[in-house]
């Protein structure tokens, strides 16, 4: 096994520090503290994927990485994919790890496919907290319950930068907690990191019952002794206040006169439409240096060019570049000059370290907008407590080299916390009779700071037509959920999203978090330059979507699922491939099923598709062939029941032939549409007779005799509170199994048998 430092320096051409060699020998910590700049992204990734290749039980496959902005999630996958490919070609890996990514307008569609292999998932903390609380953003409701088992199990959580999480921070804590309390099939872990991070702040209230003493690794005596490192914490940067910049006239009056010719001069305001104004303020003077705009709101291609021109060495009369937090954590710049508005003290901290980041100026010089904010609502997104903590921090401040620099001991502001009847709730994905789900943006971020992903395109007539694709990564901008609301209210701008279960565009009447929103290219809103610009009123460039690179495609039916579709096979060879995928899955994951439990699951994938026998799906097979009973065609016909699901069919057959509940729930829910709740759908038609019906299911169905198994009479009494003469109610029978097991373990051993099913759909006939 070749060494750490062979991994480093094939891939980075340095030797690691000790810190990083302690983090890949030792034992995981809870919390890791490391100044900005030092390297903690390799940190953790070199020890994650070097334990792994060590057999270490207590490392899991796959490592998520968490982040709470979408640039650092961009950077992030950036050097993870370039460092495993370094070590590929080095000879030190077989193969490099897949790298995945999950954030708005860049949604991995495939990364849940493969749980027995190693991988590196990186997103925004709204795309995989949502995930995670079984209420993923931008997918599919019937693939959440796969996203939320593998994210539950033989994962390791990386927080990073977690003074811009907000209300992300408590729901992170809360759910190891429950991890711990209720307990995964495979182990899972996190890690929390920042350069300013305080272990008080991960003390919610589970938490803190199940880890109340969190391992802290920080730097040491032996870290400080390397040269590198001990430039870095000690590089000088004088600071400054700076009165009288009470607009952003005068604010472009006093950057301009302090910028230096070929350096970088670096404005971070608080807020986009701050950094936007001063930049447009700047555009109109005469003689400005180079500048440069950067900020969340973005379309992506027009981001990386903002970016790579921010982070290009200046030249000649050097660059200024006005943005906001998104530099303040895991963008490498290095102003000689920075300006920044009063922040909490966190995130001074992390600014600070975009100044001679590497103690390569002995002029560096830090100016602090000492502008007093009178109201609440001037200090957003912040608090005036946090405001006027930092004032007083800052006005005894006069050198920001990180080792002179205090700790934060601030307190997190009060969020909403995930307890343990949410996360039951959350369980089951079944919607309201209205069509609505629970809400978990407030555990994912402030309910002023979810986002909604918007794109442009320009269309004939009123609506845009069925047919229209849809948008590519390259399309979506990010943003506010209440700028979006206003810019639809006030311009009179109507916004469109696709309707899954009608299959068209409709207007959106009402936002959520998370949505795509169309908008035609004449309602205006963006600038390429300056980005989200909800007062433009140019046209907006619309970018021509390659058919191939559709996130969002309208799907091509309600109930379809592509990974379920195959060449006709019956339903005894289906049954047999199926049990043989889950036999191989179990086996290249070290069986993590308990002895008792596997009769269960080895049932649901012999018999999960029981129900095809009924006629109505029979009928729907194409082309038509009587001379067995399908499980799969190559052609399905509509059914001739509006909603029919074969699947709870199969789960009332187990159960009317004295099959135990969790081989009965794992039929049921191989298709992520039956769980925990069985009732009829809004849309369906009542048979006349008046019985009970759902999902297409009526009393008294008939499924025949197929595959050795007897003739089966449906009955719908389990959808009837209390007992029946089948025993206890659907309900109780499967809240009884969440309670016993968990929904971690639930929800992966429902993940395998979904997943063997597909293996078993793909295989050549």
């Amino acid at each position: 096994m070749p060494s750490l430092s062979d991994w480093y320096t094939a891939a980075l051409g340095v030797p690691p520090y000790p810190y990083q060699q302690r983090l890949a020998a030792e034992d995981w910590p809870d919390v890791l503290k490391i100044p900005t700049g030092l390297g903690k992204t390799a940190a953790i990734f070199f020890a994650w994927l070097y334990k792994r290749h060590c057999n270490d039980v207590h490392t899991p496959r796959r490592l998520v990485w968490c982040l709470p902005m979408r640039v650092l999630a961009e950077q992030t996958a950036r050097l993870a994919r370039q460092w495993g490919e370094r070590l590929a070609s080095a000879g030190l890996l077989s193969r490099a790890p897949a790298v995945h990514v999950l954030m708005g307008g860049d949604v991995a569609q495939d990364w849940d496919t493969r749980p027995e292999d190693e991988a590196v998932l990186i997103g925004t903390q709204d795309q995989l907290l949502s995930r995670a609380l079984n209420r993923g953003y931008a997918m599919s409701r019937f693939r959440w319950p796969l996203d939320f088992a593998l994210l539950h199990n033989d994962a390791f959580w990386i927080f990073d930068e977690v003074q811009l999480m907000g209300a992300g921070l408590p729901t992170s804590t809360q759910l190891e907690a429950f991890r711990r309390r209720f307990a995964c099939a495979v182990p899972c872990r996190s890690l929390w990191c920042s350069a300013t991070l305080h272990p008080r702040w991960l003390a919610s209230v589970d938490f803190a019952a199940h880890c109340p003493a969190p391992r802290l690794a920080e730097l040491q005596e032996d870290d400080t002794a390397f040269p590198q490192v001990r430039q870095r914490i000690h590089a000088g940067k004088q600071v400054l206040p700076l009165a009288g910049a009470d607009n952003s006239r005068q604010l472009a009056d006093a950057v301009l006169a302090e910028h230096r010719p070929g350096t970088l001069t670096l404005v971070i305001r608080n807020r986009v439409r701050d950094a936007v104004e001063l930049f447009e303020t700047l555009r109109k003077r005469k003689n400005t240096p180079p500048l440069c705009l950067l900020h969340s709101r973005f379309r992506p291609a027009d981001r990386a060019a903002v970016l790579q021109a921010a982070l290009a060495a200046p030249e000649g009369e050097g660059r200024i570049v006005v943005t906001t937090q998104v530099v303040e954590a895991g963008v490498d710049i290095s102003a000689a000059t920075l300006f920044t508005d009063i922040a909490p003290w966190a995130s001074l901290v992390q600014r600070f370290g975009r100044c001679n980041r590497a103690g390569e100026r002995r002029d560096a010089r830090i100016f602090w907008l000492d502008k007093r904010a009178g109201r609440e609502q001037d200090a957003r997104p912040y608090t005036l407590d946090e405001l006027n903590t930092a004032r007083q921090r800052l006005a005894a401040l006069e050198n920001a080299a990180p080792a002179l620099l205090p700790d934060t001991d601030a307190a997190t502001a009060a969020y909403a916390v995930l307890r343990a009847p949410d996360l039951f709730d959350l369980f089951d994905t079944t919607p309201d009779l209205a069509g609505a789900d629970i809400d978990v943006s407030r555990f994912i971020r402030e309910s002023d700071d979810s986002d909604v992903q918007v794109f442009w395109r320009s269309w004939p007539g009123n609506a845009p037509p069925p047919d229209m694709p849809g948008p590519a990564r390259e399309e979506l901008c990010s943003v506010p959920l209440g700028d979006a609301q206003s810019f639809c209210r006030k311009g009179n701008c109507q916004g469109w999203f696709w309707d899954t279960l009608e299959g068209a565009w409709r207007k959106a009447d009402r936002l959520r978090p998370g949505m795509v929103l169309l908008f035609r290219d004449t309602a205006g809103g963006y600038s390429p330059l300056a980005g989200w610009k909800a007062d433009s009123k140019e046209t907006v460039p619309v970018i021509s979507p390659k058919e191939e690179k559709a996130v969002a495609a309208p799907p091509p039916a309600l109930d379809g699922d592509p990974r379920s579709h195959a060449a006709r096979q019956s339903l005894r060879e289906h049954g047999e491939r199926t049990t043989a995928a889950l036999q191989d899955l179990l086996a290249a994951l070290d069986n993590p099923v308990p002895p008792s439990c596997l009769p269960s699951l080895h049932t649901a994938a012999r018999r999960h598709d029981w129900g095809k026998t009924h006629p109505v799906f029979q009928s729907a097979c194409m082309p038509a062939d009587a001379s067995d009973i399908w499980a799969k065609a190559p052609r399905m016909e509509r059914y001739d029941r509006l909603g029919f699901r074969h699947e709870l069919a199969s789960a009332l057959a187990l159960l009317h032939t004295g099959h135990d509940d969790l081989a009965v729930y794992l039929a049921a829910a191989h298709h992520g549409k039956i769980r925990l709740s069985l009732r009829a759908l809004p849309n369906e038609t009542p048979p006349p007779e008046g019985i009970r019906f759902a999902r297409g299911i009526r009393e008294g169905d008939i499924l025949p005799p197929a595959d050795g198994l007897p003739e089966v009479v449906l009955s719908l009494a389990c959808m009837e509170l209390g007992d029946s003469a089948e025993g206890a109610s659907w309900a109780e029978r499967m809240i009884g199994l969440l309670e016993t097991w968990g929904p971690f373990r639930l929800a992966f051993w429902e993940a395998l048998v979904r997943l063997a099913d597909w293996r078993a759909s793909a295989e050549e006939v």
